[in-house]
């Protein structure tokens, strides 16, 4: 059995948790924010089988897509008055980061 801990962008949200519903996984729904953009994303708790891991991964692969995205480097209210606002950059967003761990022991009430 393996735990599969998955962040995606919000904007993949709805067509992931809808993949995920029509090939039969089973996932609980987490809010979470990202560290470096502080945007929202989901975190989704996925438990599945060995030999389901593949289609899981394919799952994911589909439905989590990246992007680029304009950003400010610094939050214009953290700027000290006065201070050079730098230019936007493009930096990638969106796709999904998974983390797969073992599972010794599960049970369902």
């Amino acid at each position: 059995m393996k735990l599969v801990v998955c962040v995606v962008h919000n904007r993949d949200k709805s067509k992931m948790t809808e993949s995920l519903i029509r090939a039969g996984f089973k996932f609980t729904v987490i809010g979470s924010t990202g560290g470096f953009l502080r945007e929202g994303n989901t975190t989704m708790l996925i438990g599945v089988s060995e030999d389901e891991l593949p289609a899981l991964k394919e799952v994911i692969r589909e439905n989590c897509e990246t992007r680029d995205q304009m950003v400010n480097v610094m939050p214009f209210e953290a700027a000290p008055p006065g201070a050079f606002i730098p230019s936007p950059v493009k930096v990638q967003v969106g796709g999904a980061v998974a983390f797969v761990m073992n599972v010794d022991e599960f049970y369902r009430v």
